[in-house]
């Protein structure tokens, strides 16, 4: 009887860890949907074109503070765990938004605005990426 208290206590110990993760990504994922919604709306008071400057913008800002981040978990190891997973999963996830980006593209393919749509392709994927490489490389020892 005594091995299996401690089986349950062990047991206990990590389903409360696992809460405490499901925690920190939630309240991230909140903050940063909120977040990509009211900049969202700002960005939009100044767009009068066709081109979703908003979900761009958001995407490659995501991506930079993703790669900060990352910087500061695994190469300086300045921020916990718990807090990698509220930024990087849950902040920069909620932030994020690949959906909108596709649906938009989609949306541009079918209002007929192909070079649009592969200008707005292309420099997503680019600047995310290039984003992402300078959010750790401003923390990285240089």
């Amino acid at each position: 009887m005594a091995s299996s208290g401690f089986y349950l206590s062990i047991r206990s110990t990590e389903i409360h860890k696992k809460m405490r993760e499901f925690f920190y990504i939630f309240l991230g994922s909140g903050l940063g949907g909120v977040t990509r919604f009211g900049l969202g709306k700002f960005i939009n008071t100044f767009n009068n074109t066709h081109f979703p400057f908003s979900t761009l913008i958001v995407n490659v800002l995501a991506c930079f503070i993703l790669g900060i981040m990352v910087g500061l978990a695994d190469d300086k190891q300045l921020i916990s765990a718990q807090m990698r997973l509220f930024w990087v999963v849950g902040f920069c996830g909620g932030f994020s938004t690949f959906s909108t980006f596709s649906n938009e593209a989609l949306t541009l393919i079918n209002s007929g605005f192909h070079l649009t749509n592969i200008i707005y392709i292309v420099l997503s994927v680019a600047l995310c990426i290039l984003a992402i490489y300078f959010g750790i490389w401003l923390i990285a020892d240089k």
